[in-house]
């Protein structure tokens, strides 16, 4: 996609009361390509119980290409207060999977959210019935729940807690997932499968299967991530590594003046 600018996304954060009816039927077009058991009805009144939505668009013709829904929800953890940015339905169309527009827009939200806040804590609270969605918050979080090592057990409170009170009813806080049956809206099974190679290879995404064994029927495996300066640097630095070879060596000398 480099170079082509037909290609590339912008992605913005619209508050859920500027969301149009237009841009309402193209997510749901969307929604709808790549889960099953769904209708607009549920779609429409899920939206509006979020804060707002990162829009993802494509720059030639401005349609949307993707989308992540967030509702801000206060806690109250042993009489510690925090922010907690929930993340709902997330999808991107597969042609774009790995373009980082929507991360960058979210780590920008993100960061102007702690600094209103610089003291108390900021945690990502997402539910994951794919090994994508997982591996968004492993690979960008240093302290993250569930963890393939068994680290941050004290972040279960915090997803206890954020379940309890928004799912109560489909919560098991033995196996830590939610079950909303099974009329509820899962992935297409060709969307994101899990291959043997893949379980072999990647530790992340074995141990997703392992916590959520039926993912595949819907069930949603809930998380939580810290926000702090930590996530910021490791992010930046992943970034500034991908970056071409020739571009690293250009700057670099800069850092040493």
């Amino acid at each position: 996609m480099a170079g082509d600018t037909g290609n590339t996304l912008k992605t913005r954060y619209v508050p859920i009361e500027r969301i149009s009816f237009i841009d309402m039927k193209e997510m749901y077009g969307l929604y709808e390509k790549y889960y099953q058991n769904v209708s607009l009805e549920v779609f429409v009144k899920d939206m509006s119980e979020k804060s707002g939505v990162f829009m993802v668009r494509r720059t030639l013709d401005q349609q949307v290409v993707g989308f992540s829904t967030l509702k801000t929800v206060p806690m109250n953890i042993r009489g510690r207060a925090a922010t907690g940015v929930f993340s709902g339905d997330t999808i991107l169309e597969k042609q774009y999977w790995g373009d980082r527009s929507l991360q960058t827009a979210f780590l920008r939200w993100m960061v102007r959210e702690k600094m209103k806040r610089p003291t108390r804590m900021l945690v990502w609270l997402l539910i994951s019935k794919g090994y994508k969605t997982y591996l968004l918050l492993a690979n960008n979080f240093k302290r993250y729940y569930p963890h393939p090592d068994g680290e941050h057990q004290d972040l279960a409170e915090y997803v206890d807690h954020y379940c309890e009170r928004l799912y109560s009813g489909s919560y098991c806080s033995e196996r830590k997932l939610l079950d909303f049956g099974e009329n509820y809206s899962a992935l297409k099974g060709a969307v994101a499968p899990i291959s043997q190679d893949m379980r072999d290879g990647n530790v992340k995404i074995r141990f997703f299967e392992e916590r959520n064994p039926t993912w595949e029927r819907g069930t949603e495996l809930p998380c939580v991530g810290v926000f702090d300066r930590g996530t910021v640097q490791a992010y930046l630095a992943k970034l500034w590594r991908k970056r071409p070879r020739r571009l690293r060596l250009a700057v670099r000398p800069a850092a040493y003046e």
